[in-house]
C-alpha cells in the first residue's frame, strides 16, 4: 500500500498561528484551537443530551469538531475582517476551503477516506452537529479574547465584544449553559479555579 501523508500533513496545524491581523501576548495555533474547540463541542453535545433531551452522537461532535479547521493547514487563517469583507470574498473562501479539505483527504488510503470525510467535510444536513461545532467555535475565540484581556491586552478589547454579541446572539440553551456554568472560571487565577 502506498504511503498516506495525511496525518504529516495535520501534525503542521502547530505551525499555522490564528489571530494574525491582531497583537497576541500568546500566540494560539490552530491544533491547540481546534482541541479546545472539540473539548468545548463535547461539552455542549453533552449538555445538549443530558439537559436538553436530545440524542446526538457526542463523539462525533467531538471529533468533528476536531477536524473543522483543516483547511486552513493549507489557506492559513484569513482574517476575520477579510474573510467577512464581502459575500464575494466569503463565498469564494468557502470554497477553497471545501477544496483544501478535499485535498488532504485524498492523500488517505481510499479505503479510510469515506470515515475522515463524514467528519472533516462533514454533511450539511447533520445539522445539530454543525451548529454545536461552530457554536464552540466562538465560544474558543471568546475564551482567548478573556484570555488576551486579563493579560492586559487591550487588542483584543473589540474582537471580544463583536464575539459575545455573536455567541449570545445563537440563542442556544447549551451556550447559555456553558456561558453560565463553565466561563466564570477563566476570569479566575488557576489558585481560584483549584480552591474547593
Amino acid at each position: 500500500m502506498k504511503p498516506s501523508n495525511f496525518f504529516a500533513m495535520l501534525s503542521r496545524m502547530k505551525y499555522i498561528t490564528r489571530w494574525g491581523l491582531m497583537r497576541n501576548t500568546r500566540e494560539e495555533n490552530l491544533a491547540e484551537h481546534s482541541l479546545e474547540t472539540a473539548m468545548i463541542a463535547h461539552a455542549l453535545a453533552v449538555i445538549h443530551n443530558r439537559r436538553l433531551g436530545g440524542q446526538i452522537d457526542v463523539n462525533r461532535v467531538a471529533v468533528t469538531a476536531m477536524y473543522h479547521d483543516i483547511s486552513e493547514i493549507l489557506t492559513g487563517d484569513l482574517p476575520t475582517p477579510v474573510k467577512y469583507y464581502n459575500p464575494a470574498i466569503n463565498r469564494s473562501y468557502k470554497e477553497l476551503e471545501r477544496l483544501s479539505g478535499e485535498k488532504l483527504l485524498s492523500m488517505l488510503p481510499q479505503d479510510l477516506r469515506a470515515d475522515f470525510t463524514a467528519v472533516a467535510l462533514p454533511d450539511e444536513s447533520d445539522e445539530i452537529c454543525l451548529k454545536l461545532v461552530k457554536y464552540a467555535d466562538k465560544l474558543s475565540a471568546y475564551i482567548k479574547c478573556i484570555e488576551e484581556e486579563k493579560a492586559g491586552n487591550r487588542e483584543f478589547t473589540n474582537a471580544k465584544e463583536s464575539i459575545y454579541q455573536a455567541v449570545t446572539g445563537f440563542h442556544a440553551p447549551e451556550v447559555d449553559i456553558f456561558l453560565e456554568e463553565f466561563l466564570p472560571g477563566y476570569y479566575q487565577t488557576v489558585d481560584e479555579n483549584t480552591t474547593l
